[in-house]
């Protein structure tokens, strides 16, 4: 009763304090939910510390997951009832890429937050290839042309160039391979017989937990990876290597994790579902109010063992709106972690069409597919309806207004301009095959792998 009373004395605003407002009939208030140890899992973590999850009726326990396989299973067998996920897993599992069964997403968790870090000897071979500008600092975006010269290199020397990524559907494998594939440099593919993606590869990918990132290239078994915060500040903190791009340099404002849950849960549970969906937009809003006012207060929360448990500067080196480079080459970029604006907690159709296209691009989706197929598939996985009706109970709570969220769209975003993506080829997620027929490097039409190569 005590904190209930302190919430309305709090409240100093048109806004009503959601003590007062009607509470959803939610049909189970137990609930686990999983993440893994990355910085873009903050919805989670804040919706429970504000007690966001409590006002909603729902008694959350969050738990740290090993790694992406063990949190999708644990969604589908049931242990977990929800979880932070890649925004591959649900429509990879609903397609039956890996592991079948059919998974939604009502709530998009954040835009951005990741990028791509070399070590400090693979870095000073790039360097002279790189641009820089009077006072001698790269130019920024760096493109992967420069890293080209030093994947030829080590091909001339027969050695083979690694790289890491989190997971075989991970926005860090799709941001890797198209920063590549934009410098001229083939990733591999995969196909039904080999899904270890290396097929044609003048780079080899593999997965590397997000926390191990860091030691997996000192050891010299990587020589860069792609990853989220706080992984390639923690490079640059221990001096072991240089990030030489954010994914917000590669497409601006492109979308990242999701919050998962099984179909079945939902269906079951279809209120339940709209209380989380309030909670993780309230924690979203909380996240990016006041031009990032809260971030320290997040940082704060994230560096927590039970969270992150990184130190407290690596995470805010990120978070407060700034990102490091090369060692002391620090910048602002505001937007390296967007949680709200920009319409990011929507579940757009659009934004499911492109980690498709990607799919199809480097062979996990084997066939060529029609266009109705990808509206399809994104619409039995994302669901915009439940994030309105989620929108609608914050607005009828004196929580949120009405211009706070998109409820003109179709569900599809405008197009991504030319200007916004490293490659300079725009994406309109109404056309994904005209999309893929414009990228140089990956599948096309009718195209396939078969053994060592492709055919069509």
């Amino acid at each position: 009763m005590t904190r209930i009373l302190s919430l309305a004395l709090a409240a100093t605003t048109a806004l009503t304090t959601p003590a007062l407002a009607e509470m959803l009939d939610v049909e189970k208030d137990e609930l686990t939910f999983g993440f893994i140890k990355l910085t873009d899992m903050a919805p989670l973590a804040v919706a429970y510390e504000k007690g966001y999850f409590e006002d909603e009726g729902l008694f959350v326990t969050l738990e740290a997951q090993a790694n992406w396989k063990v949190l999708l299973d644990g969604v589908i067998g049931g242990q977990l009832d929800g979880a932070h996920m890649l925004a591959g897993q649900p429509l990879a599992a609903t397609i039956g890429f890996g592991t079948e069964a059919h998974i939604i997403t009502p709530f998009s968790m954040d835009l951005n937050g990741n990028g791509i870090t070399v070590s400090n000897e693979i870095w000073a071979m790039m360097k002279e290839h790189v641009e820089h500008d009077a006072d001698g600092k790269p130019v920024h975006p760096i493109p992967a042309s420069a890293l080209k010269p030093v994947v030829d290199q080590f091909a001339d020397q027969g050695k083979p160039f690694n790289m890491g990524m989190v997971f075989p559907v991970s926005t860090h494998n799709y941001e890797l391979r198209y920063w590549l594939a934009a410098g001229g440099i083939k990733p591999g593919y995969y196909s039904p017989e080999d899904v270890t993606g290396q097929i044609d590869a003048e780079v080899l990918l593999s997965v590397t937990p997000p926390p191990q990132m860091p030691a997996t290239m000192e050891a010299g078994t990587i020589y860069g990876y792609c990853v989220g915060e706080p992984w390639n500040q923690q490079a640059v903190f221990k001096g072991i290597g240089v990030p030489v791009i954010t994914d917000y340099e590669l497409w601006k404002n492109n979308p990242e994790k999701v919050f998962g849950l099984s179909a079945a849960f939902q269906e079951e549970n279809p209120n339940t579902t709209i209380a989380i969906t309030k909670a993780l937009i309230r924690a979203a809003m909380w996240l990016d109010e006041n031009d990032n006012a809260n971030r320290p207060e997040a940082v704060e929360i994230l560096s927590r063992s039970e969270y992150v448990g990184a130190d407290y500067d690596v995470i805010a080196n990120s978070m407060t709106g700034t990102f490091e480079y090369e060692k002391g080459d620090k910048r602002e970029v505001p937007d390296f972690n967007v949680f709200f604006r920009y319409n990011a907690t929507y579940p757009y159709y659009s934004d499911a069409i492109w980690y498709l296209t990607q799919m199809r691009r480097w062979g996990q989706i084997a066939e060529a597919k029609p266009d109705s197929w990808y509206d399809e598939v994104a619409k039995s996985v994302y669901k915009p309806e439940i994030y309105l009706a989620a929108a609608e109970s914050l607005i009828d709570d004196g929580l949120a207004t009405r211009d706070m969220f998109d409820f003109d769209t179709d569900g599809y975003k405008a197009p991504t301009p030319a200007e916004d993506i490293i490659d300079g080829i725009p994406y309109d997620g109404r056309q994904p095959n005209a999309y893929l027929e414009s990228l140089p490097i990956g599948l096309k039409g009718e195209q396939k792998v078969v053994g060592n190569e492709v055919q069509g």
